[in-house]
């Protein structure tokens, strides 16, 4: 183990030590250390009760029941933002929410305390001791488990995730995040207790789906919920579409609705979890849409308006921020854009208002995302090229009537007339006139036009 190890472990280590109590780094932080990895949270159990660990610290914080006092991270020169945690060691029991124990009480060891734990990786425990080397506490097999890449439950699968259904989830984003396996008893657990995520709330789930989408290998991740039956649980949206075939004539769909759903994901380019996601529904308006015209080919109609309803109703149910759930929905709304050759600088000013400047290129990556998924080689075509040049020549033009150079004062003033319904239908007149590009959004120019109309009147 090459690990160097900052210097506030050691401060925390001596405190402790000097005070004749056990302290040791514990759970994902010994996992990091031991894949030679930097942790991003460091955090110690000990047999030190919270009131006497808050002696040590004046900056403390304790308001839990579960036995964790915060320090802020300025107490050893880090991050405001960065809080260490150091837990008593404790033993759980009565998970009746199937999230939270019903009853916490303090341990009297540390192999008490690594029993509670989730994972056979995230329940090893290291001890520094002056003068020797550190010492690893491992009950459980993880180091083992680290070394062969295996993500198992500590002790009965079925138990530990009966007591926190969260895990159910968290044991795919591990396997996912890490390139791990997961064990074939603990994934058989995972199969039989799926239906126990609805008990876990939206923002949580949320969270562990995004922590998966940022992922580099995101769709694998995917495909182990829905082999797992978490899928259908949290997204019955996206596991409906498996029932969906696309493979018709005339159509370049080799996929069901569903398998595309995830080819999508895995093909789109873009690094930003929400967008991974808008790739992965895109299409979930397809299974209440599918059709069939004269020709006998699958049409799906208006599915990207559905697509659209779900999608909001997905964002509302995974707690997404105004912003968030805004974004899901204009870029599930909008991916079926027109780029055929017929296209004019005024429908490429429409959708450009429609997506907002700053999801074109979210967008794309999209539309990228569709074609590729759904079988092309080629993640743009021409006629796709093409309408991003117009796009490129199109951004500055005004996409709403606020943009314009000339405001209502001016056609007020200009033309002589109160304020009224009639000074905002010649706003929209200006506005149309310019989307058709029958004039520059200049304000000499504009205030020209002005001059024309009250001739005209």
């Amino acid at each position: 183990m090459t690990q160097k190890f900052p210097k506030f472990v050691f401060e925390i280590k001596n405190k402790f030590q000097k005070k004749g109590f056990e302290i040791y780094l514990v759970g994902g932080s010994v996992r990091d250390v031991l894949m030679s990895k930097t942790p991003k949270d460091w955090d110690f159990t000990t047999n030190a009760k919270p009131d006497e660990i808050q002696t040590m610290f004046e900056r403390s914080f304790y308001d839990n029941r579960f036995g964790t006092v915060g320090i802020p991270g300025e107490t050893f020169g880090l991050e405001k933002s960065q809080i260490i945690e150091i837990t008593t060691f404790r033993k759980e029991s009565g998970y009746s929410d199937r999230r939270h124990p019903d009853v916490v009480k303090f341990a009297q060891t540390l192999k008490e305390d690594l029993a509670r734990r989730d994972f056979t990786i995230n329940a090893i425990a290291l001890r520094f001791v002056q003068g020797k080397p550190l010492e690893l506490i491992d009950p459980f097999g993880g180091q083992e488990d680290l070394k062969n890449k295996i993500i198992r439950a500590v002790d009965d699968p079925d138990l530990r995730f009966a007591e926190d259904a969260l895990r159910l989830i968290r044991a795919i984003r591990l396997a996912t995040q890490l390139k791990f396996q997961i064990n074939q008893k603990t994934f058989a657990a995972v199969k039989n207790n799926a239906s126990l995520i609805k008990k876990i709330s939206g923002e949580r789930i949320r969270d562990e789906l995004f922590k998966i989408l940022s992922s580099d290998f995101c769709a694998d991740g995917f495909w182990l919920l829905r082999n797992s039956g978490i899928l259908a649980e949290i997204l019955p949206e996206v596991e409906t579409g498996f029932k969906v075939e696309q493979k018709t004539p005339l159509r370049h769909h080799i996929y069901d609705v569903g398998t595309h759903s995830l080819k999508s994901l895995e093909a789109c380019p873009s690094k930003d979890p929400l967008v991974k996601f808008a790739a992965l529904l895109h299409d979930i308006g397809k299974p209440a849409s599918v059709g069939r015209d004269e020709k006998g080919t699958t049409t799906f109609y208006n599915h990207e308006v559905i697509g659209a309803h779900l999608a909001r109703a997905i964002a509302q149910r995974l707690h997404f921020s105004k912003k968030e759930s805004e974004k899901l929905v204009t870029l599930v709304r909008w991916h079926q854009f027109s780029v055929d050759e017929a296209t004019t600088s005024a429908a490429v000013r429409r959708f450009i208002r429609r997506v907002g400047v700053e999801n074109i290129e979210d967008m794309v990556d999209v539309r990228v995302a569709d074609r590729l998924g759904g079988g092309l080689t080629e993640a743009t075509s021409w006629r796709l090229r093409r309408f991003m040049k117009m796009v490129e020549k199109e951004l500055h033009p005004p996409f709403s009537v606020t943009e314009l150079a000339v405001n209502g004062r001016d056609i007020m003033k200009i033309l002589e007339i109160p304020p009224g319904p009639e000074v905002g239908k010649i706003l929209q007149e200006i506005f149309d006139e310019i989307e058709e590009g029958k004039e520059k959004n200049d304000r000499k120019v504009l205030l020209e036009r002005i001059k024309e109309i009250k001739k005209i009147t």
